[in-house]
């Protein structure tokens, strides 16, 4: 039972500690919309986001209104689109034609973001997912809220090392094609090993096959409450004890948070499940920050105890957190999903960004961070004369995490056509601003020319 002081609870979580409901995401099927005919098929594409999400937006708008809890983005995950154009698309221009539909149908909703311009590649590409691939960068430079993103590795297929050198010279065409807005494209593509199937966040989402026709996942996030329930625990314990509290009064009250946290996650998606008529598919327990001052996982990992994320016993501090999360999470909603965990972005953190300006954080650390956190190198911002073969090579190397560690990894990556070390780039909204951070220049060109698939590790084999 929900007694007075929950509700005051809540309510300061909320209106001082940046509390919110990142995403409402409605996941949509589309293999039914398949036909031979490109022009049927947009067609029928268009039909079914309209029907089932003409009332997405509105409800989100009500039940943020009525409970007071703030739900930044309404959002659409799709079938990867690969899957559902091979019969009708002969070159890339036929994707981007989808694309474009797509794009239309997500302004039609009201939607923030569509995601699910995408291929799981994980053990070999289909003639239709290189197409889809080959026309990623004119989708992303012509559509306004089309996320794409291609799946090259798992822990039981291994590496696809064809996939992951393409990708590279993908992401550079990208920021060639979206150069006049800062090479802002790459914001929208993301290269995954380990994809889920219901993860309601972009740029990652996509509806997996295993899914129900249409469902409705929540992400939660509330770094900034986080932050502020270590704040008063340690002046507790130092008002007490005259101390900093220990590892173990530290543990319980992050899980404790992640706990009321997630039981808002689950009432609003419980709530809009019953109102659009769609099934409740999961709660994604992410920690997502804002560039906001006050909700940012990097300022969590500083109330732990290090300097600036990078010091050494952030991989450590983070381990921790993430755990944390994810213990209370899971006792907050029967059905957990998608990522759960902290996120880690450069430009959507600004703890973050002081960090790499302040020189704490480097692509390298924060590559070892992601071994223990929620996804991997994201929206970080690098010279746009990287080489190819060199953003290729960061992807494997974030993929052998993945895969090696049976977890979802990431890179999102973006080098900023004209912008060199030193400068800063503005991307606006929820994405924040990012200082172009240096990459290793040594080269990783024959690693990644070998071409083939690196094999799944041992332990992947379980059957």
């Amino acid at each position: 039972m929900i007694n007075i002081t929950e509700v005051f609870e809540t309510n300061k979580m909320i209106e001082q500690e940046n509390l919110d409901v990142r995403t409402i995401t409605m996941g949509i099927s589309l293999l039914d919309c398949a036909d031979e005919n490109l022009d049927v098929t947009c067609e029928k594409i268009y039909n079914k986001i309209t029907a089932l999400a003409k009332n997405l937006v509105k409800t989100g708008e009500d039940i943020a209104k009525e409970f007071g809890v703030p739900i930044v983005n309404k959002r659409i995950s799709i079938t990867p689109i690969s899957l559902v154009g091979g019969a009708c698309c002969k070159i890339p221009g036929d994707y981007v034609q989808i694309a474009k539909t797509l794009d239309k149908a997500a302004k039609e909703v009201g939607v923030n973001f569509l995601g699910g311009y995408s291929a799981i590649v994980s053990k070999g590409m289909t003639k239709s997912d290189e197409l889809l691939i080959r026309s990623i960068p004119m989708a992303l430079a012509c559509t306004e809220r089309i996320c794409s993103s291609i799946n090259v590795g798992s822990t039981k297929t291994g590496i696809n090392m064809d996939a992951v050198r393409l990708m590279g010279d993908i992401i550079k065409e990208t920021a060639e094609q979206t150069k006049e807005n800062d090479s802002l494209g790459c914001a929208k593509l993301v290269v995954l090993c380990n994809a889920p199937d219901d993860n309601p966040f972009m740029a990652g989402a996509f509806h997996g096959v295993s899914e129900a026709d249409a469902i409705i996942n929540v992400g939660v996030s509330g770094p900034g409450v986080v932050k502020y329930a270590l704040e008063q625990m340690d002046k507790a314990a130092k008002e007490d004890k005259g101390c900093e509290a220990n590892f173990e009064t530290l543990c319980e009250t992050i899980k404790k948070t992640a706990f009321k946290i997630t039981r808002v996650g689950q009432l609003v998606a419980q709530e809009a499940s019953a109102r659009l008529n769609i099934p409740f598919g999961i709660i994604d327990l992410s920690l997502a920050p804002t560039p906001a001052i006050g909700d940012s996982v990097a300022d969590i990992l500083k109330c732990i105890g290090v300097e600036h994320p990078g010091a050494p016993g952030t991989t450590a501090a983070l381990a921790l957190l993430n755990d944390q999360v994810k213990k209370g999470g899971v006792m907050a909603s029967s059905y957990v999903g998608g990522l759960s965990g902290a996120f880690i972005p450069v430009s959507e953190d600004q703890g973050m960004i002081d960090a790499v300006e302040a020189g704490a954080l480097t692509i390298e650390k924060l590559e070892a961070m992601t071994c223990v956190c929620s996804v991997g190198l994201d929206m970080i911002a690098i010279p746009g004369n990287t080489p190819a073969t060199t953003i290729a090579g960061i992807i494997a190397d974030e993929s052998a995490i993945g895969m090696i560690n049976q977890k979802t990894t990431a890179v999102r990556i973006i080098p900023v056509v004209g912008k060199n070390i030193g400068d800063t780039v503005e991307f606006g909204g929820l994405l924040g601003y990012a200082p172009i951070m240096p990459v290793n220049k040594f080269s990783s060109e024959r690693f990644v020319n070998r071409g083939g698939r690196i094999p799944a590790p041992i332990h992947s084999f379980k059957n």
